[in-house]
């Protein structure tokens, strides 16, 4: 039996890599769409003020890519086991060990839409990875590759949490595939460890709280002075609400070669961290996530980490 074009995408993203892809069909996002409005009036996004752009296009992928009809959701695995080898010395998130995943998955969505050029047909079109209005966890959730967990994040039933997520948006039809029931039942894990209470109902988060956001997004000359001794020693970004969670015991170590860490980076110690200079930030953090922070920035959260 020959394969449908939707069998033929998903068995060319796994050869790509992918771990985890479903479909779904293009259509504005309704209740999500409220849950948006409400975080952003609670002032949950805190100064991230480009949470509050194109909201329609952030909730209706058709008014994002004209003429959009199936949204293809697409996970990539960046589970590892590797951890830093003093574990006095500063940590940041496991997503940040390797290259940027910015470009490391948006080459393999390149590939995937030349592929279905090659053999669908003339196909429009983007993809995203974390790079547009795009409510990528909601799509992943409506494709039935998760369900939305009470840390916010997508939680995938087979792999736990540790994925990035991106999208492509296209202008054909496709077999959808249908979301699953939620999981987390009564288990509450994940708003207990959190050390500044940052999780709120209805599977939302308080960014003015989120470790991850005071220690990237924040821009601020200094972290507010009340998170003292709340950080647990995170210079960029957190994992502790991922790490608790029961379901990431599944996961697998990624095989990604772009996203193992730097030999240089495990083997920092606490000192090394301490008198981090420029030239030595740019050698270990190249090509890494890490940079969006700057130099400066980093070194920021490394003195408010002393203090605590």
């Amino acid at each position: 039996m020959e394969f449908s074009n939707s069998q033929k995408i998903k068995q060319e993203a796994y050869r790509l890599g992918f771990s985890f892809v479903g479909i779904s069909k293009a259509k504005r996002l309704d209740e999500d769409a409220t849950r948006l409005e409400e975080w952003l009036k609670s002032n949950g996004n805190a100064k991230m003020a480009y949470m509050e752009n194109h909201f329609e296009k952030r909730v209706d992928p058709r008014k994002l890519v004209e003429g959009s009809k199936s949204v293809i959701s697409l996970l990539y695995n960046y589970h590892t086991k590797e951890r830093r080898q003093d574990e006095t010395s500063p940590k940041i998130a496991k997503y940040a060990y390797g290259e940027d995943y910015h470009f490391v998955v948006k080459e393999k969505l390149t590939l995937l839409h030349q592929f279905i050029l090659n053999e669908i047909g003339e196909v429009e079109g983007r993809s995203f990875v974390d790079s547009a209005p795009v409510l990528d966890r909601a799509w992943a959730r409506e494709s039935g590759l998760g369900w939305i967990g009470k840390n916010s994040m997508l939680i995938n039933k087979q792999k736990g949490s540790d994925f990035f997520i991106a999208e492509m948006i296209l202008d054909i039809n496709l077999e959808a595939d249908s979301p699953i029931k939620d999981y987390c039942g009564s288990c509450t894990k994940c708003i207990d460890a959190c050390p500044t209470d940052a999780i709120l109902p209805k599977r939302q988060i308080d960014s003015n709280k989120c470790i991850s956001y005071l220690t990237i997004e924040l821009k601020d000359e200094l972290i507010p002075k009340e998170f003292e001794g709340k950080l647990e020693n995170w210079a960029f970004g957190c994992d502790i609400c991922q790490d608790v969670c029961p379901w990431n015991r599944f996961g697998e170590q990624n095989k990604e070669e772009k996203f193992q860490p730097k030999l240089d980076l495990l083997q920092m110690t606490k000192q090394d961290w301490e008198i981090l200079d420029q030239e030595k930030f740019n050698n270990i953090f190249r090509k890494s996530a890490v940079k969006r922070t700057k130099y400066a920035g980093l070194k920021r959260n490394l003195e408010f980490l002393k203090k605590s």
